[in-house]
């Protein structure tokens, strides 16, 4: 049942709630405050009003008088001061770095300190760096090379590229360890704290093996080359712990890079060569092969060839065919001969015939015309029957017979030239018909044989060009064609690259000292004053 005076006596505690509802935003303590307060004026209400209050139904207890506190009353109290940043001023900043100078001093300090002990410790580093124009076409010792050039940039820029990865592989870098027998140096090889006792448990090959890996790692760390923008030139750098060292591994790396490059051209000359000679066995198999077949054919078929390639066949029937016509033309000539002859001794006329002809028919002659003579001054001297023109007269009888006897005797002479003529142009003429058949056989038979020839002749031509380029570019291995030129050698530097001068590493050790003191400093104070507690609003 409502009561008036109750209103009255709860009317103070209105306030109260009010209050609880305008320190929501502060913090823990404050609510904590404000709730002892209310449990104050609760004690002093006297009895029957908490009596009454106790009549109130139970589901009116259970709504509670205020909202619970939220997450940002939470954050406000572990940092009162989020809320202020936006007032912070140059006069807080000045104090908080007045506050934090000692921390900045000794920030200083330390990094001072630091940088001269790295300075004083570290391991010096000595760079130098080498120009190499590595020119992508090689030099043109033959005129058909086993490489061969590509005119297109893009691949020439391609071969240099692929050089500069052979100037840095470790091929190359293997080179120089055994020349400079780096795997004994401590330089590049440490020794480790367990070095004794693994030696205890591995061969000399392995420790061998071991240390010439990792001289490998520390000198692939030490090099690097690079190519240079719109050019063939590669820079190398190399840097040691020595400057001496240094300028000697990078002469050392230059001279591993082009033994490297003419070991790889004379490498793959050679692998051609090989193929080549390995190929030349077979081809010369094949030329024998075929030249037998040549020699085997001409021999059972017969067929022998001269100096010019002709064959004798041939050329025995043009020489027979001559002989046949001079022994023919001997034969009309003798035949010719006869005839006349005997026309002349049947006519009488063998004082005037020119047909015969002798050293005694012309003794005949002379005297027969002497005392033909003599007769004609005869019988002008003398009469018809003087004694000395009968004699005359009788001698010219007897000249008369004598020259008969010698015409019938070249006649019989000439007879015979004329059948011997005509037995020996017989003779060549059957010898030519029957050399005549053998050509005809031997002109069959040379078709093939000029097929054979021909299949042996490409052959050989194949064979002999090959063996040629063998010879050629076994001889090419021990030329250096690769075009790498050094254009600047390597020179001692005059300072080590690395650490920088003690004075510029003390200095900058001052400079970030500095800047990492001033930065402790400014984060001290944001964060005191970011906690500091804020006072409450009532």
């Amino acid at each position: 049942m409502y009561r008036p005076d109750e209103a009255e006596k709860q009317r103070p505690r209105q306030p109260a709630r009010d209050q609880r509802a305008l320190v929501e935003k502060g913090s823990l303590l404050d609510l904590l405050s404000h709730d002892l307060h209310d449990a104050d004026h609760a004690a002093d209400e006297p009895a029957p009003a908490r009596k009454q209050s106790d009549d109130v139904p139970k589901a009116s207890k259970r709504q509670p008088d205020a909202a619970p506190p939220t997450m940002h009353a939470h954050r406000g109290s572990f940092a009162p001061g989020l809320s202020d940043l936006n007032k912070i001023g140059i006069d807080d900043i000045i104090s908080w770095l007045r506050d934090g100078l000692l921390w900045i001093i000794a920030a200083v300090v330390l990094c001072v300190a630091a940088a001269f002990i790295y300075a004083m410790t570290a391991t010096p580093r000595y760079t130098v760096y080498t120009d190499i124009v590595v020119d992508p076409s090689n030099l043109n010792v033959v005129s058909d090379d086993v490489f061969t050039s590509n005119p297109q940039r893009d691949a020439q820029l391609l071969e240099v590229e692929s050089k500069l990865r052979i100037l840095t592989s470790r091929n190359v870098l293997s080179r120089v360890i055994a020349q400079l027998r780096l795997a004994e140096d401590p330089e590049f090889v440490k020794p480790s704290a367990f070095g004794s006792l693994k030696s205890l448990f591995s061969t000399k090959a392995e420790q061998r093996t071991g240390d010439e890996l990792a001289a490998m790692r520390a000198l692939s760390e030490r090099v690097e080359a690079r190519r240079e923008e719109r050019s063939f030139v590669v820079v190398m750098k190399v840097w040691s712990e020595e400057a001496a060292k240094a300028v000697t591994l990078s002469d050392a790396i230059v001279a591993a890079f082009e033994q490297e490059l003419f070991q790889s051209s004379a490498e793959s000359a050679g692998r051609v060569a090989q193929n080549l000679n390995a190929r030349l066995d077979e081809l010369r198999h094949n030329v024998t092969e075929a030249e037998r077949a040549v020699e085997d054919f001409r021999r059972k078929n017969g067929l022998q060839s001269t100096n010019d390639g002709q064959l004798v066949s041939n050329q025995l029937s043009t020489e027979l065919n001559t002989q046949v016509l001079d022994a023919q033309q001997r034969f009309i000539q003798a035949e010719t001969r006869y005839r006349q002859m005997n026309d002349a001794l049947a006519q009488g006329r063998t004082a005037s015939a020119s047909e015969f002809e002798s050293v005694n028919m012309t003794n005949l002659r002379e005297q027969y015309n002497l005392l033909q003579q003599q007769i004609a001054s005869m019988q002008r001297t003398y009469g018809e029957r003087h004694p000395r023109l009968v004699n005359a007269r009788s001698e010219r009888t007897t000249l008369e017979g004598a020259m008969a006897d010698e015409a019938r005797r070249i006649l019989d002479r000439a007879k015979a030239d004329t059948d011997r003529e005509q037995q020996a142009f017989a003779a060549l003429r059957a010898k030519a018909s029957d050399e005549k058949s053998n050509v005809f056989s031997d002109n069959e038979a040379q078709v093939q044989l000029r097929d054979l020839e021909r299949d042996a002749r490409a052959k050989a031509a194949i064979y002999e060009t090959h063996l040629a380029r063998a010879q050629q570019i076994t001889e090419r291995q021990q030329i250096d064609t690769t075009n790498v030129r050094v254009i600047s050698r390597a020179l001692p530097p005059n300072a080590r690259s690395w650490p920088p001068r003690t004075v510029v590493l003390v200095a900058g050790g001052g400079i970030l000292g500095l800047m990492f003191g001033i930065s402790l400093a400014l984060a001290l104070g944001l964060w005191r004053y970011v906690r500091r507690p804020q006072p409450s609003a009532l």
